[in-house]
C-alpha cells in the first residue's frame, strides 16, 4: 500500500446536504441548538460535580468523564458542520480530515469503554454495597477511567492510519457531513478489502466484549433487584441504574444501526442525518437523561440556583 495521498489530494470537499440548498439555514439552526444545549448541559453538570462535595463519588466521577467526552465529541464535528451550512465553507485539508477522523473514532471508542466501566460501578454499588467504597477506590476509578481513554485512542490508530496511507486518485468529494471512516474507505481507490474485514472484525470483537461485560453486570443487578422483597426497594435499586441503561441502549442501538446497516444510494441522505445524530444527539441527551432521574444532581442544581439568587 503506497502512500500517495499528500501528492494526489491535499484537501477534501465535504458535500454535506448540498442537494438541499433551501435547508441549509434550518440545518444550521438545528445543529447550533444541539451544540449549545450539549455544551450548557455537560458544563453545568461538570461544574456541579466540582463544587458540590456530595457528588464526589465514583458514579459522578465517571459521569464527569462522560461529560468531558461528549463536549469533545461534538466539538470535533459540529463547528465544521456549521461552517458548511451557513458559510458554504466545504473545504478541509487532508491533515484536518485525518485529525477529525481520528478524534471521532477515538471519542466514540472511549464512550463505549466508559459506559462499560459505569456498568461495573453500578454492579458493585447494587450487588456489593458494603464493599463499594473499598472496591471502587479512587485508584480503581482512576485506572478504569485512564484505561478507557488510552485504549480508545489506541484502537482508533489502525483505522486512521489505514485511511491516511490509502490512495484517493484525485477523488476528494466527501458525501457526508464530516470525515467518516466508512465514507473515506469508499472514497479511496486502493484495494481496502482486507483492511475493511480486519477493521470490522476488530470493531465487532471489542464491541461484543463491552456488550457482554455490560450484560453480565446487569444480569447480576437484575438478580439482585428480584431478590429485594419490597416494591419501594426494587424501585430504588432500579432507579440508580435506569439512566445508565437508557444511555447504553441508545448508544448501542444507534451504533449498530449506523455501522451495520448497508448504505443505499436512495437512502444516503437519511443515513448521513442518522450518522450525524448519533454523534451529536446522544451527547446532548446524556446530561438530560442523567439529570431527570437523579435526586443528587437536582439537589445540587437547586442549591446552586439558591446560592446565586441569594448572592
Amino acid at each position: 500500500m503506497q502512500r500517495g495521498n499528500q501528492t494526489q489530494v491535499t484537501e477534501f470537499i465535504i458535500l454535506g446536504f448540498s442537494d438541499y440548498p433551501d435547508l441549509q439555514i434550518l440545518l444550521f439552526m438545528v445543529f447550533l441548538c444541539i451544540y449549545l444545549v450539549t455544551l450548557m448541559g455537560n458544563l453545568t453538570i461538570l461544574t456541579l460535580m466540582c463544587v458540590d462535595s456530595c457528588l464526589h463519588t465514583p458514579m459522578y466521577f465517571f459521569l464527569s468523564n462522560l461529560g468531558i467526552l461528549d463536549v469533545c465529541l461534538t466539538s470535533c464535528t459540529i463547528p465544521k458542520m456549521l461552517s458548511i451550512f451557513v458559510m458554504d465553507n466545504k473545504r478541509i485539508s487532508f491533515l484536518g480530515c485525518m485529525i477529525q477522523l481520528y478524534l471521532l473514532l477515538s471519542f466514540s471508542s472511549v464512550e463505549f469503554f466508559l459506559l462499560t466501566a459505569m456498568a461495573f460501578d453500578r454492579y458493585v454499588a447494587i450487588c456489593n454495597p458494603l464493599r463499594y467504597s473499598v472496591i471502587m477506590s479512587k485508584r480503581v476509578c482512576s485506572l478504569l477511567s485512564a484505561s478507557s481513554w488510552v485504549i480508545g485512542f489506541l484502537i482508533a490508530l489502525p483505522h486512521s492510519l489505514s485511511i491516511s496511507y490509502s490512495s484517493f486518485c484525485g477523488h476528494k468529494m466527501i458525501d457526508h457531513l464530516f470525515c467518516d471512516f466508512q465514507t473515506m474507505l469508499q472514497l479511496s481507490c486502493s484495494d481496502n478489502s482486507a483492511i475493511k474485514v480486519l477493521m470490522n472484525t476488530l470493531n465487532l470483537t471489542l464491541a461484543m466484549v463491552c456488550i457482554v461485560l455490560i450484560l453480565t453486570s446487569y444480569s447480576f443487578i437484575i438478580s439482585s433487584i428480584l431478590k429485594t422483597q419490597s416494591v419501594k426497594g426494587r424501585y430504588k435499586v432500579f432507579s440508580t441504574c435506569s439512566s445508565h441503561l437508557t444511555v447504553v441502549s441508545m448508544y448501542c442501538g444507534s451504533a449498530i444501526f449506523v455501522y451495520l446497516t448497508p448504505i443505499s444510494e436512495s437512502a444516503k441522505s437519511v443515513h448521513k442525518l442518522l450518522d450525524a445524530s448519533y454523534s451529536t444527539l446522544i451527547p446532548m441527551l446524556n446530561p438530560i437523561i442523567y439529570s431527570l432521574r437523579n435526586k443528587d444532581i437536582k439537589a445540587a442544581l437547586k442549591k446552586g440556583m439558591e446560592w446565586r439568587t441569594g448572592a
